[in-house]
Order: structure tokens, then C-alpha cells, then sequence
């Protein structure tokens, strides 16, 4: 079976080590704990994973957040994957930091990336995992929060919170999005 995980972020290194780009924290983080690399493809970066006898495509569309549809859907069709296993992982200002929240469908959310993606598959019948964020921005700064660097203490908490949620994609992969529903959320 194979798998589309995409991790929602900017490419360019002055968004790199910002809150917004906490889907591809994830992925690079579970790609260096499985020992592999992402190459360079079209529309972005990709790693493949093997687990499990599952294969995961992992990828950081190279569209910039808000245009990420484009690299989903051109992924999805191309390597013929079915709605039911693209896993998007992006961040959540409604979340306190590192809280994980996974659900099988939903709304976008305020989440242009999201929002996108919803827009080119014509549906939103695809699997969300966020990485909460928080959301300690005084009104009006919403942008600035978002694309500003994690705290040191949010940095020192970080790569446990990342480890956590290389599993919970790990789980999804193996037993569905529900089961990992009821072993992460909240954690």
C-alpha cells in the first residue's frame, strides 16, 4: 500500500525554524530518525519510507504554504494514491504548543495550505494531522506569530513533540486514522 504524508511549510531559509513550518519539522524529523534523505522532485522535496510493508512518500511541496494543492494533487495522480491514505500535516494556532490532533476528514480551518488543498482535490475527505502552534500573539499579529522562530523553550521541547508525531504517522500508516485517533490525540 502506499501512502502520500505531506508536511505543509515554506521552502526558503527565512522561513526556516518558524512555527508555520512545523509540517516539514515533522518530516524531516521522522526522515532523519528512518535514515533517509529527501531529493529533490517535482513540485518539491520527497523521501520514501518504507514500513511495515507500506510505503510512505513523504513530501514538502516546494509551492509555498498556500499554494499546496498543486503538489498534492500532481503526487496523488501520479503515483495513483487513494484519498483515504494522503495524511497533511500542518500547524495549528488553535492548539496549544506541541498538542496533536489528527482527524479523518474536516474543514480547512483558516488554513490557506489546507484551504488549497481542499480547492484542487474538489473535496476534504483527506486525513489532517496538527501540530499545535499556540496561539500567544497579541491581535493583529497573527502573521508575525506564525512565521516567527519557536522560543528556546519551545525548541528545547521540540524534538520529543516531533518523535510523537513520527509515530502517530507511522500508526496511521499501519492501522488507520481512527485507531491513531484513539492512541494520540490529546497526547
Amino acid at each position: 500500500m502506499k501512502y502520500l504524508i505531506v508536511g505543509l511549510g515554506n521552502i526558503g531559509t527565512e522561513y526556516a525554524d518558524t512555527r508555520h513550518n512545523a509540517g516539514f519539522d515533522v518530516l524531516d524529523a521522522l526522515a532523519g530518525a528512518s535514515n533517509i534523505s529527501f531529493s529533490t522532485a517535482r513540485y518539491g522535496s520527497l523521501a520514501e519510507l518504507r514500513h511495515k510493508g507500506r510505503t510512505l512518500l513523504l513530501l514538502k511541496p516546494s509551492t509555498y504554504m498556500n499554494l499546496s494543492g498543486k503538489a498534492v494533487r500532481y503526487w496523488m495522480d501520479a503515483e495513483r494514491i487513494d484519498p483515504a491514505n494522503l495524511l497533511v500535516v500542518s500547524d495549528d494556532i488553535a492548539l496549544p504548543f506541541g498538542a496533536l490532533r489528527m482527524r479523518p476528514r474536516g474543514s480547512a480551518g483558516g488554513h490557506n495550505g489546507l484551504k488549497n488543498i481542499s480547492e484542487l482535490l474538489g473535496h476534504e475527505n483527506y486525513a489532517r494531522l496538527r501540530f499545535g502552534i499556540g496561539g500567544d500573539f497579541a491581535r493583529g499579529h497573527q502573521v508575525d506569530y506564525v512565521l516567527g522562530s519557536w522560543t528556546d523553550e519551545e525548541r528545547s521541547a521540540l524534538p520529543e513533540r516531533l518523535r510523537l508525531f513520527g509515530e502517530a504517522i507511522l500508526s496511521f500508516a499501519t492501522i488507520g486514522t481512527e485507531r491513531t485517533m484513539t492512541l494520540y490525540n490529546g497526547k
